[in-house]
């Protein structure tokens, strides 16, 4: 059994956005995505399996769920694809295959996918990267959105990147600043709200900034225990040196 697709409903969607968000550097896709589906009120589409996926199923208010699941809103015509779980290498190019062909029957208008990249400084910066010059042009216009020159994406997103290039369909990738040590609701927040520019919704972050700011709380209380650990070990080695056991 290979990756396959399985529909439990079938909306009345005319050219819809298809908004994929994936596990990677701090959650930020999977956390974005299921916010959006949250906020949004999406209705349940369907679900994704596939040979190499996990067997494992997400537990949410009680009911046990596919980890990888397709949902819709019709009222802002928009898919969202998201998973629990890192897709595994081996099924990369499969899923991405299914993805780009789902898109093309459902007559999907944009694939966007949600992630995050390194912070290279104040986490502010949300980069993206396109398939098409038009779709370049409109994300310049942005004002907090930056267009990545150079580099590298790899996963299901840069295999859609690259077919959509090759195939002039356009598929756009949203990068916000995140950490890499652990789940970064901000820059679920800074994706989120560069896809409002880009989607016309006014998705509101903010239950995301305030998670964002108990995290931060929480992660500088441990540095601080950290470090006071480390100077009264440092206390602690210098006193017991061999000069003062051995004189």
């Amino acid at each position: 059994m290979a990756v396959q697709f399985h529909l439990i409903a079938k909306p009345r969607l005319k050219k819809p956005t298809l908004v994929e968000g994936f596990p990677g550097l701090g959650l930020v896709g999977t956390i974005a995505a299921s916010y959006l589906i949250e906020k949004l009120k999406m209705e349940p589409m369907g679900y994704i399996t596939g040979d190499q996926f996990p067997p494992l199923a997400a537990i949410h208010n009680h009911a046990p769920l596919h980890p990888a699941r397709m949902y819709y809103s019709e009222k802002h015509d928009l898919i969202v694809f998201v998973s629990e779980f890192v897709i595994p290498i081996g099924s990369v190019y499969e899923l991405a295959e299914k993805i780009y062909e789902f898109a093309l029957k459902n007559k999907v208008s944009r694939i966007i996918s949600l992630g995050g990249i390194p912070i290279k400084g104040e986490q502010d910066e949300v980069y993206a990267i396109a398939s098409l010059p038009q779709l370049r042009s409109i994300l310049e216009k942005m004002p907090s959105v930056k267009l990545i020159k150079e580099g590298a994406t790899t996963g299901v997103t840069g295999v859609l990147l690259a077919r959509g290039a090759v195939e002039k369909y356009p598929v756009i990738s949203l990068l916000a600043e995140s950490h890499e040590g652990y789940m970064d609701p901000k820059a679920a927040a800074m994706v989120i709200e560069a896809l409002n520019g880009l989607i016309g919704t006014k998705i509101d972050t903010s239950v995301l900034e305030n998670e964002a700011k108990m995290i931060d709380e929480k992660v500088k209380s441990l540095v601080t225990k950290a470090k006071t650990v480390h100077t009264e070990y440092k206390k602690v080695q210098d006193s017991t040196s061999l000069g003062t056991m051995y004189g």
